[in-house]
C-alpha cells in the first residue's frame, strides 16, 4: 500500500514514519491546510495520484489560541478536510482522519460511543466536528478516528511537560476533575495504519466513525501526572508530589470537557486490534524518553 500522510512534524506523523518508513509525508510548507480550496486541490493532485490511501495527521491543535483565531482553526480543521475528502473520493482513494474527544460536551457518565451526539464547548471542538461532518458526507471510503490525550516520548505534550517541570520543582498542582484515557502516539499510529490498510483492501464495516485510545481505567490529569513521576523515578528522576486542584483554579481561554473517556470496543471488534492499556503505553513512552537523553 502506497500511503500518503498529510502532516510531517507532529507526534502522530513521527510515529507513522517509524512504522511505515516508505510512506510519503507532506509538511506544512508543501501542503498548507489553511490555503484556499483551489490551491489545496492543486497541491494535492500530484501526490494523490501516487497514493493508495491517505491519513490526515495534521490539524490546528492550539486549543486556547483557537478561541481568538477561529478563522484559521476552521480553515484547517473543517474546510481543508472536506476538500481532501472530496478530492480523494473523486480519485477513489480511501481516507483516514484523526479527530478528538473535544467534539463532546464532557458531561457523560459512561464512555462516549461513536454514535453519541456531539456538542463541543470550544472553538477547537466545533471546528473538528465540522471537519468530521464534511468528510463523512464527501467520501464513503473514509474513517474517522476520534482520540484523546495524545502524547509521545519527545514532543510537546503533557508527559514531557511534567518531566521538564519535575526537574526544577518537587511539588506540582494538576487538575483532578477532568478524566479520560491517555493515548500513546505509536498506538494511535498503528490504529490509523491498520484502518488505512483495511479501507484499501475493501474490508467491510471499515468506514465510518470510530474511537481510539489506550485501554484501561479512566484517570484524571492529576492521576496521569502521578503515574508519570512514579515511572520516572525508576530512571533516577527526583520524586515529585502532585497536589490535586479543580479546573476553576487553573482557568484557560478554552473550556475543556470534564469527561473524555471513549468507548473503543467498536474499533477493536471491527479491526480485530486490541488497544494496549494506558499504563503499558506510558511505560514504553518513558523507556523511549529516557533512552533519548
Amino acid at each position: 500500500m502506497r500511503l500518503l500522510v498529510i502532516g510531517k512534524s507532529g507526534q502522530l506523523a513521527h510515529a507513522i514514519a517509524e512504522q511505515e518508513p516508505s510512506a510519503t509525508f507532506l509538511d506544512r510548507q508543501t501542503c498548507d491546510l489553511s490555503e484556499g480550496a483551489d490551491d489545496l486541490r492543486s497541491t494535492l493532485k500530484e501526490p494523490l495520484s501516487k497514493a493508495d490511501a491517505v491519513i490526515i495527521a495534521a490539524a490546528y491543535t492550539a486549543v486556547d489560541q483557537a478561541e481568538t483565531d477561529a478563522e484559521t482553526a476552521h480553515a484547517v480543521n473543517a474546510v481543508a478536510p472536506g476538500v481532501i475528502a472530496k478530492l480523494t473520493a473523486e480519485m477513489n482513494i480511501p481516507l483516514v482522519h484523526i479527530s478528538t474527544d473535544y467534539v463532546f460536551q464532557g458531561d457523560a457518565t459512561e464512555p462516549y460511543r461513536p454514535d453519541d451526539p456531539t456538542d463541543p464547548i470550544n472553538v477547537y471542538g466545533r471546528t473538528k466536528r465540522d471537519g468530521e461532518i464534511a468528510i463523512l458526507a464527501a467520501n464513503p471510503r473514509s474513517a474517522i478516528l476520534r482520540t484523546s490525550w495524545v502524547y509521545d516520548a519527545s514532543g510537546k505534550n503533557f508527559m514531557t511537560t511534567m518531566l521538564r517541570l519535575g526537574q526544577t520543582r518537587d511539588t506540582l498542582t494538576v487538575v483532578n476533575d477532568q478524566v479520560g484515557r491517555p493515548t500513546y502516539a505509536p498506538d494511535l499510529a498503528n490504529a490509523a495504519i491498520t484502518t488505512a490498510k483495511a479501507l484499501h483492501q475493501g474490508k467491510a464495516n471499515a468506514s465510518g466513525m470510530f474511537h481510539v485510545s489506550n485501554s484501561g481505567a479512566q484517570i484524571s490529569w492529576a492521576d496521569f501526572a502521578r503515574a508519570i513521576f512514579e515511572g520516572a523515578e525508576t530512571y533516577g528522576a527526583s520524586s515529585v508530589t502532585v497536589s490535586d486542584i479543580p479546573s476553576c483554579e487553573y482557568p484557560t481561554p478554552a473550556a475543556r470537557p470534564a469527561y473524555s473517556v471513549l468507548d473503543i470496543s467498536q474499533f477493536e471488534e471491527v479491526f480485530d486490534l486490541s488497544l494496549p492499556n494506558w499504563k503499558n503505553g506510558l511505560q514504553r513512552a518513558l523507556d523511549r524518553h529516557f533512552s533519548l537523553r
